[in-house]
């Protein structure tokens, strides 16, 4: 199941990315499919992340997903490549 909404955590690049941080892009229960979604989005070059993927070893099913995280210069860019909803 995927949970697609606006999220945004606040997180920020390290390196003070003018695009201003990171965005959620969607949360995923599925922590093998979230990694595919990920790896999908860097050989597109997008420097996607995941983040809460290690809850998914330790809690098995019960934790609230997987959160795919990308600059949000590229959140456009990324939702078109996933064929996600748009905003």
């Amino acid at each position: 199941m995927l949970d697609v909404g606006p999220g945004d955590d606040g997180a920020e690049e390290p390196d003070g990315d003018e695009g201003g941080g990171l965005a959620e892009l969607l949360k995923v229960h599925d922590p093998v499919l979230a990694e595919i979604m990920r790896g999908r989005l860097v050989a597109e070059g997008i420097d996607a992340l995941l983040f809460d993927a290690g809850f998914a070893g330790l809690l098995g099913g019960a934790y609230p997903g997987v959160r795919l995280m990308v600059p949000r210069r590229d959140l456009v860019l990324a939702r078109r490549l996933l064929d996600l909803p748009k905003e």
